[in-house]
Protein backbone atom coordinates (compact mmCIF):
# COMPACT_ATOMS: atom_id res chain seq x y z
CA UNK A 1 0.00 0.00 0.00
CA UNK A 2 2.78 2.45 0.84
CA UNK A 3 1.90 5.94 2.10
CA UNK A 4 -1.44 7.49 1.09
CA UNK A 5 -1.12 10.68 -0.97
CA UNK A 6 2.62 11.15 -0.32
CA UNK A 7 3.68 11.46 -3.97
CA UNK A 8 1.23 14.30 -4.61
CA UNK A 9 2.12 16.02 -1.35
CA UNK A 10 5.83 15.99 -2.24
CA UNK A 11 5.04 17.30 -5.72
CA UNK A 12 3.11 20.18 -4.12
CA UNK A 13 5.39 20.92 -1.16
CA UNK A 14 8.85 19.94 -2.44
CA UNK A 15 8.78 20.00 -6.26
CA UNK A 16 12.53 20.59 -6.45
CA UNK A 17 13.08 17.16 -4.89
CA UNK A 18 11.67 15.35 -7.94
CA UNK A 19 13.45 14.90 -11.25
CA UNK A 20 12.19 13.13 -14.36
CA UNK A 21 14.72 11.11 -16.30
CA UNK A 22 14.88 8.89 -19.33
CA UNK A 23 15.32 5.16 -18.70
CA UNK A 24 18.75 5.14 -20.32
CA UNK A 25 20.08 7.91 -18.09
CA UNK A 26 20.74 5.25 -15.41
CA UNK A 27 23.53 3.63 -17.42
CA UNK A 28 26.14 2.20 -15.03
CA UNK A 29 23.89 2.53 -11.97
CA UNK A 30 23.33 -0.32 -9.51
CA UNK A 31 19.70 -0.20 -8.41
CA UNK A 32 17.90 -2.17 -5.69
CA UNK A 33 14.46 -3.20 -6.90
CA UNK A 34 11.48 -4.16 -4.75
CA UNK A 35 10.96 -7.66 -6.16
CA UNK A 36 7.42 -8.25 -4.89
CA UNK A 37 6.20 -4.96 -6.33
CA UNK A 38 7.76 -5.82 -9.70
CA UNK A 39 6.29 -9.32 -9.75
CA UNK A 40 2.87 -7.90 -8.87
CA UNK A 41 3.19 -5.45 -11.78
CA UNK A 42 4.06 -8.30 -14.13
CA UNK A 43 1.10 -10.39 -12.99
CA UNK A 44 -1.21 -7.42 -13.61
CA UNK A 45 0.30 -6.24 -16.92
CA UNK A 46 1.46 -9.39 -18.73
CA UNK A 47 -1.88 -10.92 -19.67
CA UNK A 48 -3.71 -12.56 -22.55
CA UNK A 49 -7.44 -12.15 -23.09
CA UNK A 50 -7.68 -10.52 -19.67
CA UNK A 51 -6.08 -13.46 -17.85
CA UNK A 52 -2.55 -14.19 -16.61
CA UNK A 53 -0.31 -16.14 -18.98
CA UNK A 54 -0.19 -19.88 -18.32
CA UNK A 55 1.77 -22.80 -19.68
CA UNK A 56 0.26 -26.05 -20.95
CA UNK A 57 0.00 -27.37 -17.38
CA UNK A 58 -2.04 -24.38 -16.26
CA UNK A 59 0.85 -22.79 -14.30
CA UNK A 60 1.05 -19.00 -14.22
CA UNK A 61 4.00 -17.65 -16.22
CA UNK A 62 3.27 -13.89 -16.46
CA UNK A 63 5.77 -13.13 -13.71
CA UNK A 64 8.53 -15.06 -15.48
CA UNK A 65 7.96 -13.36 -18.82
CA UNK A 66 7.91 -9.93 -17.17
CA UNK A 67 11.00 -10.61 -15.04
CA UNK A 68 12.94 -12.02 -18.01
CA UNK A 69 12.27 -9.33 -20.60
CA UNK A 70 12.21 -6.23 -18.39
CA UNK A 71 15.41 -7.29 -16.65
CA UNK A 72 17.01 -7.70 -20.06
CA UNK A 73 15.79 -4.22 -20.99
CA UNK A 74 17.59 -2.82 -17.93
CA UNK A 75 20.77 -4.76 -18.68
CA UNK A 76 20.75 -3.55 -22.29
CA UNK A 77 20.57 0.04 -21.01
CA UNK A 78 23.59 -0.53 -18.78
CA UNK A 79 21.55 -0.70 -15.54
CA UNK A 80 22.70 -3.24 -12.95
CA UNK A 81 19.55 -4.43 -11.15
CA UNK A 82 19.55 -6.29 -7.84
CA UNK A 83 16.15 -7.59 -6.76
CA UNK A 84 15.28 -7.53 -3.05
CA UNK A 85 12.65 -10.02 -1.86
CA UNK A 86 10.41 -9.57 1.19
CA UNK A 87 11.01 -11.65 4.30
CA UNK A 88 8.47 -12.18 7.06
CA UNK A 89 6.01 -9.29 7.49
CA UNK A 90 6.36 -7.32 10.73
CA UNK A 91 3.76 -8.03 13.42
CA UNK A 92 2.44 -4.48 13.05
CA UNK A 93 1.37 -5.30 9.49
CA UNK A 94 -1.06 -8.03 10.59
CA UNK A 95 -4.03 -5.63 10.66
CA UNK A 96 -3.32 -4.48 7.11
CA UNK A 97 -3.00 -8.10 5.95
CA UNK A 98 -6.39 -8.91 7.47
CA UNK A 99 -7.94 -5.96 5.60
CA UNK A 100 -6.36 -7.17 2.35
CA UNK A 101 -7.86 -10.61 2.94
CA UNK A 102 -11.29 -9.05 3.43
CA UNK A 103 -10.93 -7.02 0.23
CA UNK A 104 -9.95 -10.17 -1.66
CA UNK A 105 -13.01 -12.01 -0.33
CA UNK A 106 -15.23 -9.14 -1.46
CA UNK A 107 -13.55 -9.12 -4.89
CA UNK A 108 -14.21 -12.86 -5.25
CA UNK A 109 -17.94 -12.29 -4.65
CA UNK A 110 -18.06 -9.43 -7.15
CA UNK A 111 -16.13 -11.52 -9.69
CA UNK A 112 -18.65 -14.36 -9.40
CA UNK A 113 -21.49 -11.90 -9.98
CA UNK A 114 -19.73 -10.37 -13.01
CA UNK A 115 -19.09 -13.83 -14.49
CA UNK A 116 -22.73 -14.80 -14.03
CA UNK A 117 -23.82 -11.56 -15.74
CA UNK A 118 -21.19 -11.90 -18.49
CA UNK A 119 -19.72 -8.44 -17.73
CA UNK A 120 -16.28 -8.81 -19.30
CA UNK A 121 -14.94 -5.44 -18.18
CA UNK A 122 -15.82 -6.15 -14.55
CA UNK A 123 -14.48 -9.69 -14.84
CA UNK A 124 -11.05 -8.30 -15.80
CA UNK A 125 -11.22 -5.63 -13.07
CA UNK A 126 -12.01 -8.07 -10.26
CA UNK A 127 -9.54 -10.65 -11.57
CA UNK A 128 -6.79 -8.05 -11.17
CA UNK A 129 -7.91 -7.33 -7.61
CA UNK A 130 -7.38 -10.99 -6.79
CA UNK A 131 -3.76 -11.01 -7.98
CA UNK A 132 -1.37 -11.98 -5.19
CA UNK A 133 2.35 -12.67 -5.21
CA UNK A 134 2.86 -16.17 -3.81
CA UNK A 135 5.93 -17.94 -2.39
CA UNK A 136 6.00 -20.00 -5.61
CA UNK A 137 6.16 -16.85 -7.74
CA UNK A 138 9.08 -15.63 -5.63
CA UNK A 139 10.93 -18.96 -5.77
CA UNK A 140 10.56 -19.19 -9.56
CA UNK A 141 11.79 -15.61 -10.05
CA UNK A 142 14.81 -16.28 -7.84
CA UNK A 143 15.63 -19.34 -9.93
CA UNK A 144 15.27 -17.30 -13.12
CA UNK A 145 17.50 -14.47 -11.85
CA UNK A 146 20.21 -16.94 -10.84
CA UNK A 147 20.20 -18.42 -14.34
CA UNK A 148 20.31 -14.92 -15.84
CA UNK A 149 23.35 -13.99 -13.74
CA UNK A 150 21.48 -11.24 -11.88
CA UNK A 151 21.90 -11.00 -8.08
CA UNK A 152 19.06 -10.92 -5.59
CA UNK A 153 18.87 -10.27 -1.84
CA UNK A 154 16.52 -11.91 0.65
CA UNK A 155 15.43 -9.28 3.17
CA UNK A 156 14.70 -10.44 6.72
CA UNK A 157 11.56 -8.31 6.74
CA UNK A 158 10.24 -5.53 4.45
CA UNK A 159 12.05 -5.33 1.09
CA UNK A 160 11.85 -1.51 0.91
CA UNK A 161 13.66 -1.21 4.25
CA UNK A 162 16.55 -3.39 3.07
CA UNK A 163 16.65 -1.52 -0.26
CA UNK A 164 17.03 1.73 1.69
CA UNK A 165 19.81 0.19 3.80
CA UNK A 166 21.69 -0.89 0.64
CA UNK A 167 21.43 2.66 -0.73
CA UNK A 168 22.68 4.25 2.49
CA UNK A 169 25.56 1.75 2.64
CA UNK A 170 26.65 2.77 -0.86
CA UNK A 171 26.03 -0.69 -2.31
CA UNK A 172 23.53 0.69 -4.85
CA UNK A 173 22.51 4.10 -6.19
CA UNK A 174 18.76 4.01 -5.57
CA UNK A 175 15.66 2.07 -4.53
CA UNK A 176 13.21 1.27 -7.33
CA UNK A 177 9.63 0.76 -6.12
CA UNK A 178 6.14 2.13 -6.58
CA UNK A 179 5.46 2.23 -2.83
CA UNK A 180 6.36 5.61 -1.35
CA UNK A 181 7.39 4.11 1.99
CA UNK A 182 10.82 3.54 0.46
CA UNK A 183 11.35 7.20 1.38
CA UNK A 184 9.92 6.71 4.88
CA UNK A 185 12.55 4.02 5.45
CA UNK A 186 15.17 6.61 4.50
CA UNK A 187 16.42 5.71 1.03
CA UNK A 188 18.37 8.73 -0.20
CA UNK A 189 17.20 8.25 -3.81
CA UNK A 190 14.00 6.53 -4.91
CA UNK A 191 12.87 5.73 -8.45
CA UNK A 192 9.33 5.12 -9.64
CA UNK A 193 8.28 3.53 -12.97
CA UNK A 194 11.65 1.80 -13.57
CA UNK A 195 9.94 -1.58 -14.10
CA UNK A 196 6.83 -0.19 -15.80
CA UNK A 197 5.92 -1.39 -19.26
CA UNK A 198 7.96 0.28 -22.01
CA UNK A 199 4.75 0.80 -23.97
CA UNK A 200 3.47 3.22 -21.31
CA UNK A 201 6.41 5.57 -22.05
CA UNK A 202 6.46 6.76 -18.44
CA UNK A 203 9.44 8.92 -17.45
CA UNK A 204 11.36 7.71 -14.41
CA UNK A 205 10.50 9.80 -11.35
CA UNK A 206 13.59 10.32 -9.18
CA UNK A 207 12.93 11.45 -5.58
CA UNK A 208 15.77 12.88 -3.49
CA UNK A 209 15.09 12.38 0.21
CA UNK A 210 17.41 15.03 1.65
CA UNK A 211 15.95 17.61 -0.71
CA UNK A 212 12.43 16.61 0.36
CA UNK A 213 13.32 17.21 4.01
CA UNK A 214 15.00 20.51 3.14
CA UNK A 215 12.08 21.89 1.12
CA UNK A 216 9.46 20.67 3.58
CA UNK A 217 11.48 21.92 6.56
CA UNK A 218 11.30 18.56 8.37
CA UNK A 219 13.65 16.14 10.09
CA UNK A 220 13.55 12.43 9.20
CA UNK A 221 11.57 11.73 12.40
CA UNK A 222 9.04 14.46 11.57
CA UNK A 223 8.72 13.10 8.02
CA UNK A 224 7.96 9.67 9.48
CA UNK A 225 5.25 11.18 11.70
CA UNK A 226 3.80 12.90 8.62
CA UNK A 227 3.69 9.55 6.79
CA UNK A 228 1.91 7.92 9.74
CA UNK A 229 -0.68 10.71 9.69
CA UNK A 230 -1.17 10.19 5.93
CA UNK A 231 -1.70 6.45 6.37
CA UNK A 232 0.76 3.54 6.31
CA UNK A 233 0.64 -0.26 6.53
CA UNK A 234 1.28 -0.42 10.27
CA UNK A 235 -1.42 1.57 12.06
CA UNK A 236 -4.58 3.60 11.50
CA UNK A 237 -4.94 7.37 11.10
CA UNK A 238 -6.59 10.28 12.87
CA UNK A 239 -10.11 10.75 11.51
CA UNK A 240 -10.74 13.85 9.40
CA UNK A 241 -7.10 14.85 8.82
CA UNK A 242 -6.09 14.89 5.16
CA UNK A 243 -2.66 15.43 3.57
CA UNK A 244 -2.65 19.26 3.67
CA UNK A 245 -3.90 19.38 7.26
CA UNK A 246 -1.34 16.73 8.28
CA UNK A 247 1.45 18.81 6.73
CA UNK A 248 0.27 21.95 8.53
CA UNK A 249 0.03 20.15 11.87
CA UNK A 250 3.51 18.62 11.62
CA UNK A 251 5.03 21.98 10.70
CA UNK A 252 3.27 23.65 13.61
CA UNK A 253 3.64 21.00 16.35
CA UNK A 254 6.59 18.88 15.12
CA UNK A 255 5.41 15.51 16.50
CA UNK A 256 2.29 13.36 16.78
CA UNK A 257 2.38 13.65 20.58
CA UNK A 258 2.23 17.45 20.38
CA UNK A 259 -0.51 17.27 17.75
CA UNK A 260 -2.63 15.07 20.04
CA UNK A 261 -2.21 17.66 22.80
CA UNK A 262 -3.42 20.48 20.55
CA UNK A 263 -6.32 19.17 18.45
CA UNK A 264 -9.95 18.50 19.30
CA UNK A 265 -9.95 14.73 19.83
CA UNK A 266 -13.75 14.69 19.90
CA UNK A 267 -13.75 16.06 16.36
CA UNK A 268 -10.66 14.11 15.29
CA UNK A 269 -10.72 10.78 17.17
CA UNK A 270 -7.70 8.49 17.05
CA UNK A 271 -7.93 4.71 16.56
CA UNK A 272 -8.34 2.70 19.75
CA UNK A 273 -4.93 1.54 21.01
CA UNK A 274 -3.22 3.57 18.29
CA UNK A 275 0.27 2.13 17.71
CA UNK A 276 1.84 5.20 16.12
CA UNK A 277 4.94 5.00 18.35
CA UNK A 278 5.55 1.40 17.33
CA UNK A 279 5.11 2.33 13.66
CA UNK A 280 7.57 5.21 14.09
CA UNK A 281 10.14 2.87 15.69
CA UNK A 282 9.71 0.37 12.84
CA UNK A 283 10.40 3.05 10.21
CA UNK A 284 13.38 4.42 12.14
CA UNK A 285 15.04 1.09 12.97
CA UNK A 286 13.62 -1.64 10.73
CA UNK A 287 15.02 -5.14 10.52
CA UNK A 288 17.24 -5.09 7.43
CA UNK A 289 19.83 -7.18 5.64
CA UNK A 290 23.42 -6.97 6.93
CA UNK A 291 24.89 -4.85 4.15
CA UNK A 292 28.46 -5.83 5.08
CA UNK A 293 27.71 -9.40 4.04
CA UNK A 294 26.07 -8.46 0.72
CA UNK A 295 28.32 -9.18 -2.25
CA UNK A 296 26.63 -8.13 -5.49
CA UNK A 297 27.89 -9.88 -8.62
CA UNK A 298 26.46 -9.82 -12.14
CA UNK A 299 27.64 -12.90 -14.06
CA UNK A 300 27.17 -14.50 -17.47
CA UNK A 301 23.83 -16.24 -18.01
CA UNK A 302 23.49 -20.03 -17.92
CA UNK A 303 22.02 -20.43 -21.40
CA UNK A 304 21.33 -24.16 -21.24
CA UNK A 305 19.93 -23.81 -17.73
CA UNK A 306 17.59 -21.07 -18.94
CA UNK A 307 16.42 -23.22 -21.85
CA UNK A 308 15.76 -26.14 -19.51
CA UNK A 309 13.82 -23.98 -17.02
CA UNK A 310 11.99 -21.55 -19.30
CA UNK A 311 11.38 -23.81 -22.30
CA UNK A 312 11.28 -27.41 -21.12
CA UNK A 313 9.55 -26.66 -17.81
CA UNK A 314 7.57 -23.47 -18.52
CA UNK A 315 6.88 -23.84 -22.28
CA UNK A 316 8.48 -20.61 -23.47
CA UNK A 317 9.81 -20.38 -27.03
CA UNK A 318 13.40 -21.64 -27.20
CA UNK A 319 14.31 -19.15 -29.93
CA UNK A 320 13.15 -16.24 -27.77
CA UNK A 321 14.99 -17.46 -24.68
CA UNK A 322 18.24 -18.00 -26.60
CA UNK A 323 17.86 -14.59 -28.21
CA UNK A 324 17.39 -13.11 -24.73
CA UNK A 325 20.62 -14.82 -23.61
CA UNK A 326 22.47 -13.20 -26.50
CA UNK A 327 21.19 -9.79 -25.39
CA UNK A 328 22.40 -10.40 -21.83
CA UNK A 329 25.86 -11.44 -23.09
CA UNK A 330 26.05 -8.40 -25.37
CA UNK A 331 25.01 -6.11 -22.52
CA UNK A 332 27.82 -7.50 -20.35
CA UNK A 333 30.37 -6.71 -23.06
CA UNK A 334 29.13 -3.12 -23.26
CA UNK A 335 28.84 -2.52 -19.51
CA UNK A 336 32.54 -2.21 -18.72
CA UNK A 337 32.51 1.56 -19.30
CA UNK A 338 31.74 3.36 -16.04
CA UNK A 339 29.72 6.48 -15.43
CA UNK A 340 31.75 9.68 -15.67
CA UNK A 341 30.42 10.97 -12.35
CA UNK A 342 31.85 7.97 -10.47
CA UNK A 343 35.39 9.23 -11.12
CA UNK A 344 34.89 12.65 -9.52
CA UNK A 345 33.68 13.95 -6.18
CA UNK A 346 31.10 16.72 -6.34
CA UNK A 347 31.95 19.91 -4.45
CA UNK A 348 29.96 23.06 -3.76
CA UNK A 349 26.18 23.22 -3.55
CA UNK A 350 23.17 23.77 -5.73
CA UNK A 351 23.12 27.42 -4.70
CA UNK A 352 26.75 28.18 -5.59
CA UNK A 353 27.26 31.02 -8.02
CA UNK A 354 28.08 30.35 -11.64
CA UNK A 355 31.72 31.00 -12.46
CA UNK A 356 32.06 33.76 -15.03
CA UNK A 357 33.88 32.78 -18.25
CA UNK A 358 37.47 33.96 -18.57
CA UNK A 359 37.96 36.89 -20.96
CA UNK A 360 41.09 36.82 -23.08
CA UNK A 361 42.93 38.84 -25.71
CA UNK A 362 41.81 42.22 -27.00
CA UNK A 363 38.46 41.91 -25.27
CA UNK A 364 40.24 41.70 -21.90
CA UNK A 365 42.40 44.75 -22.71
CA UNK A 366 39.32 46.72 -23.81
CA UNK A 367 37.44 45.76 -20.64
CA UNK A 368 40.38 46.85 -18.46
CA UNK A 369 40.62 50.22 -20.24
CA UNK A 370 36.91 50.92 -19.93
CA UNK A 371 36.90 49.92 -16.26
CA UNK A 372 39.74 52.34 -15.31
CA UNK A 373 38.72 55.98 -14.72
CA UNK A 374 40.29 58.19 -17.41
CA UNK A 375 42.98 60.69 -16.42
CA UNK A 376 42.05 64.39 -16.77
CA UNK A 377 44.24 66.39 -19.14
CA UNK A 378 46.17 69.24 -17.56
CA UNK A 379 45.29 72.66 -18.90
CA UNK A 380 47.94 74.91 -20.43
Amino acid sequence: MGIHGLAKLIADQAPGAIKENDFKSYFGRKIAIDASMSIYQFLIAVRQDGNVLQNEDGETTSHLMGMFYRTIRMLESGIKPVYVFDGKPPQLKSGELVKRGERRAEAEKLLAQAQEAGEQENIEKFNKRLVKVTPQHNAECKALLTLMGVPYVEAPCEAEASCAALVRAGKVFATATEDMDGLTFGTTVMLRHLTASEAKKLPIQEFHFNRILEEMGLTHEQFIDLCILLGCDYCGTIKGIGPKRAMDLIRQHRSIEEILDNIDLAKHPVPEGWLFREARALFLKPEVVDCDTVDLRWTEPDQEGLVQFMCNEKNFSEDRIRNGCKKILKSRQGSTQGRLDTFFSVTGSLSSKRKEPEIKGSAKKKQKTSATPGKMKRGK
